[in-house]
């Protein structure tokens, strides 16, 4: 005959089990909204109209090489209104990468939402030649992994397709 020790004890321990479940859902459930609120959050930046005006203008600029941009658009000057949309632009997708790298959100979620493959193809090489000027290796890094890794999905899913 079962008693009722063990079946206090048998109760118990199913109450924990479905407890510790629901915690581990609730945890889940919790971080999907904070990584969805910051998506929001930074969404909304980007539909701002500074972001918008400076994207249009990155979408404009046509050049061959950093040498042909400086040519065609000038020295570097911090408070030209194009070299601040590129800026902009290029800070704006470092804060992604950062995100990204932490983990905190998903590349193939950023590249569903924002051009980043556009923008690093456009801006990649001034940046690559900026990191030289100013001696400053990591200068938009996160940026350039975050291309790195929305192309490498990319790739992956060509070759699942095939």
């Amino acid at each position: 005959m079962v008693d009722v020790q063990a079946i206090s004890v048998t109760i118990a321990s199913a109450g924990v089990f479905v407890a510790a479940v629901y915690y581990v859902l609730q945890i889940r459930h919790q971080n999907r909204m904070r990584q969805t609120d910051t998506l929001m959050r930074l969404y909304s930046t980007w539909g701002s109209k500074e972001y918008r005006d400076s994207m249009t203008r990155v979408n404009l600029l046509e050049f061959e090489d950093y040498q042909d941009f400086l040519r065609k658009y000038g020295p570097w000057q911090r408070d030209a209104p194009l070299m601040m949309a590129i800026w902009n632009i290029s800070d704006f997708f470092e804060v992604m990468g950062v995100l990204v790298h932490r983990k905190l959100s998903d590349a193939s979620l950023i590249a569903d939402m924002f051009p980043v493959v556009l923008a690093w193809e456009k801006l990649g090489p001034i940046q690559k030649e900026r990191r030289k000027e100013l001696n400053m290796p990591t200068l938009f890094v996160w940026f350039e992994c975050l291309y790195d890794e929305i192309k490498k999905r990319e790739q992956k899913l060509k070759q699942s397709e095939a």
